[in-house]
């Protein structure tokens, strides 16, 4: 199983005062598969933690990353062809890079199992192969 990370879910897994943390912790740790980070959604979550809590709040993320906590990976240039006719599909929506990057990475690992707390884009946004994504921690059983 693989499951595709959004940035807002590791952000709230490094922060102690979000409410989601505990949910979002057990989603990550119990993954028994990857747990795939687009290159620009790992951007994101850098600038992100920086943001809420200076640099210091981005150690434990860049350790995780140095770990192999997550499964890093980069676009293609054909993944890019993609995300613009994705982007033009999508218009309406102002659906950026990082969230559009998701979407074809959950292509490429064979999923529709997301990690993020963004409704609004991703119970719009579709899978690439069809149907709808699966969005935790909020459609766990």
């Amino acid at each position: 199983m693989t499951l595709v990370v959004d940035a807002a879910a590791v952000v709230a897994m490094h922060d102690r005062r979000d409410p989601m943390r505990a949910p979002v912790q057990r989603v990550l740790q119990d993954e028994p598969g990857y747990l795939v980070l687009p290159a620009p959604v790992s951007a994101e979550v850098d600038y992100l933690l920086a943001s809420r809590g200076g640099p210091a709040a981005r150690r434990p993320f860049l350790e995780d990353l140095a770990a192999g906590r997550y499964r890093v990976e980069c676009l293609a240039q054909e993944d890019y062809r993609t995300i613009a006719a994705l982007e033009r599909t999508y218009s309406d929506l102002g659906v950026g890079l990082a969230d559009l990057s998701i979407v074809v990475l959950a292509h490429r690992f064979g999923t529709n199992r997301v990690a993020t707390f963004d409704e609004r884009h991703f119970r719009a946004l579709r899978p690439i192969a069809g149907g709808a994504f699966t969005l935790l921690p909020h459609d766990q059983g």
